[in-house]
């Protein structure tokens, strides 16, 4: 008796951006036959040239009309301030049924960008893997990216629920554990546990370059562990980082000032000597990190 090959999820995969997200999914689609035929497109012809040289995707594109042409899922893996011209250009092409998500960390902005542009008959699931590292480019990607990771998806209401079910499946078959949520409630929770911190890194490093350059060296030299953690983040792509600042900006703000409350209390504490407020303080911050290694996500 011959064995017959299961199909693919999705008969072609056109994925739009091939940086870190979008060449780890090259990569797992391909590993796990998650879709028939992948295709990938990018503005930088320098990249599309990397792609065809490291061989993860079936064909490349500078065209995104013929990347998305016949494609039966399409992901934006762009900075979240390009997805709307990205939306724009592609509309014309979009196969009827075809499933179109993101990769974005905002959400309300991506689905007022993007939602418009989607044509009759096409689904469009906004999408968010929680998922990264401070690289970027084609050269970036592997397939373990998702392991264990979360997804974040945020339907739009009244949306085809079968194409969010295609989509959920996608996800699992690549490793993530999926959960759906409203994306104004997706952006105010990535606003405290990835823009802020993100920007804190960014403000701490940006702090050590003004510094005057013999204290400088030393600092680079002489990094302990809590500083090299915060340059590996300050490290991560500068235009996706700046689109998410910019179109995240409520949630951002008020997680913002909630913050700079809080280290004025704190400042005020070690001014004075408070050392019974530092130590509750440490005790209680200390139950988060065991909660994060419970969950697996450390």
């Amino acid at each position: 008796m011959t064995d017959i090959a299961p199909q693919p999820m999705f008969q072609r995969l056109a994925l739009i951006g091939a940086g870190l997200i979008g060449s780890s999914l090259a990569h797992i689609a391909r590993r796990e036959k998650l879709a028939g035929h992948i295709a990938v497109t990018s503005r930088s012809p320098a990249t599309l040239k990397r792609v065809a040289e490291l061989g993860f995707a079936d064909s490349v594109h500078a065209e995104i009309g013929d990347a998305v042409a016949g494609a039966d899922l399409v992901i934006l893996c762009v900075p979240v301030g390009a997805c709307g011209a990205v939306a724009e250009a592609m509309a014309p092409h979009l196969a009827p049924g075809a499933i179109v998500t993101d990769v974005g960390s905002v959400k309300q902005a991506v689905i007022r960008d993007v939602q418009p542009h989607i044509p009759a008959g096409v689904h469009f699931v906004p999408g968010h893997p929680i998922a990264g590292t401070e690289h970027s480019g084609p050269d970036s990607g592997f397939a373990e990216l998702f392991n264990g990771r979360g997804l974040i998806l945020t339907p739009i209401p009244g949306g085809d629920e079968a194409a969010v079910a295609r989509l959920r499946a996608f996800w699992e078959a690549a490793g993530s554990t999926v959960t759906e949520m409203d994306a104004a409630h997706h952006d105010k929770v990535l606003a405290i546990t990835s823009h802020l911190p993100h920007l804190i890194a960014y403000t701490i490093v940006g702090t050590a370059v003004d510094l005057e350059e013999s204290t400088k060296n030393e600092v680079i030299k002489f990094s302990a562990s809590g500083f090299r953690d915060f340059t590996r983040i300050a490290a991560s792509d500068p235009v996706m980082w700046r689109d998410i600042f910019l179109n995240n900006r409520e949630a951002v703000l008020e997680m913002l000032q909630r913050f700079s409350e809080d280290l004025t209390h704190l400042q005020r504490a070690i001014r004075w000597g408070e050392g019974d407020k530092l130590e509750d303080l440490f005790t209680r911050t200390r139950a988060i990190r065991r909660g994060v290694i419970a969950a697996k996500q450390a």
